[in-house]
């Protein structure tokens, strides 16, 4: 799943755009983006506060057990990458 700091409607049309299937949920609180310490403080559109980009595996209890955090949101793990680091767990 995605987590953003935008409405559901700006997450709902954004997903249509691009086509995603997995679900995209709107955290305009930064509630489960400051649990993950995800804030990116100042960083979005007219010094709004947005999440810092980031790809997490979260086990079945919540533990994070895998997270990749870059400076750039074009940058991104690729699915072989993550899909090793889940067959690690097993």
């Amino acid at each position: 799943m995605a987590i953003s700091v935008d409405s559901p409607e700006v997450s709902r049309n954004m997903t249509q755009q691009a086509g995603y299937t997995f679900p995209f949920l709107s955290d305009q609180r930064l509630e489960v983006i400051r649990r993950y310490d995800l804030l990116h403080a100042g960083a979005g559109e007219n010094g709004a506060d947005i999440a810092r980009p980031a790809e997490l595996l979260i086990d079945k209890t919540g533990t994070v057990r895998w997270i990749n955090l870059t400076e750039n949101y074009f940058v991104r793990a690729r699915p072989e990458d993550v899909l090793d680091k889940v067959n690690l767990l097993e």
